[in-house]
């Protein structure tokens, strides 16, 4: 388990390096120079050309990549253009938000998930199952952005009973975590119904009805428990997924999260600022893949015992 696990971590630590050069290189691709951008296109020369040696943007791309290595293996990325403040600090605070709205969106989905799951494989074939099936088609093929606009145009434009922006009150998290959660939902409800489905009918369910136990008591313990790998394994790599989704979301309902200051700086030439979103994003999801890996090996026997 130990040799596993520091397997994994080389693995995580080369995918972030990778990640960091990526995202370097692509960023000095991007028309437009960061100096012009913050002095304006009328700037004196004498004033650009300064402003890019105190950022260190007239060095060669080589040096520059070299000392973006050095000061990011310390979570250091520099000030950020545009802002004039510490691009790691910029991050950490917009990841705050972004953490809870996607918390909240995952707790949605798996409730929800759960919930309609079991209900559905209980009544197969049923009127409650068709429903559910044609939901979850619905709900993982509608695009976020568009949802997330007739969200805002029914229930605070027409209805006038929720906000459309901002993060100022629990209220204005509702329809951003549901319209993040909506996809996810959709994963997690088939999951569950297919894994009922080819459990249900095990001799232990059928030796566990014979004890005279509740179906709720049957369903919920007896052959949820033993089809829950692969959910727990999809919808470990599906939260790391929804930071990703969170880029669109935050946009629409303008939910001060890293999505938006990402978007924001791309547009900005702010290197320092995207370089730092990027690499924190991407550290988040491998955390996330190397606990659902190690949580994996855990809960299935079989892969325990081969590593």
């Amino acid at each position: 388990m130990l040799r596993y696990a520091l397997r994994r971590l080389a693995i995580s630590a080369l995918v972030l390096f990778g990640a960091a050069t990526v995202v370097f290189f692509a960023m000095r691709q991007v028309d437009g120079d960061p100096a012009v951008n913050q002095l304006g296109p009328d700037a004196d020369p004498a004033a650009v050309e300064a402003l890019r040696r105190e950022y260190g943007l007239d060095a060669a791309p080589v040096v520059q990549y070299v000392r973006f290595l050095q000061r990011a293996a310390t979570f250091d990325f520099g000030d950020s253009f545009r802002l004039n403040d510490a691009a790691t600090s910029l991050v950490l605070t917009h990841l705050t938000a972004t953490a809870a709205l996607a918390a909240t969106a995952f707790t949605i989905a798996i409730v929800l998930g759960f919930a309609l799951g079991a209900l559905a494989a209980t009544r197969p074939n049923g009127i409650v199952d068709r429903v559910v099936s044609v939901l979850s088609m619905l709900t993982q093929s509608l695009p976020s952005f568009w949802v997330g606009i007739m969200l805002i145009l029914v229930f605070s434009r027409w209805l006038h009973l929720l906000p459309s922006s901002g993060a100022g009150s629990p209220a204005a998290m509702v329809m951003p975590a549901v319209t993040l959660a909506l996809p996810l939902l959709s994963v997690v409800l088939r999951l569950v119904r297919s894994g009922l489905l080819d459990v249900l009918h095990e001799d232990y369910v059928v030796t566990a009805r014979a004890k005279g136990l509740s179906e709720t008591r049957v369903v919920g313990w007896h052959a949820m428990r033993n089809m829950l790998i692969p959910v727990v394994t999809v919808a470990g790599l599906e939260f790391g997924s929804l930071l990703g989704g969170a880029v669109i979301v935050e946009t629409v309902f303008a939910w001060p999260g890293i999505g938006r200051l990402m978007t924001d700086a791309i547009a900005a030439r702010d290197y320092s600022v995207v370089q730092a979103c990027v690499i924190t994003v991407a550290a988040v999801f491998i955390v996330i893949n190397l606990v659902v890996d190690l949580l994996y090996v855990r809960l299935d026997p079989r892969v325990r015992e081969s590593v």
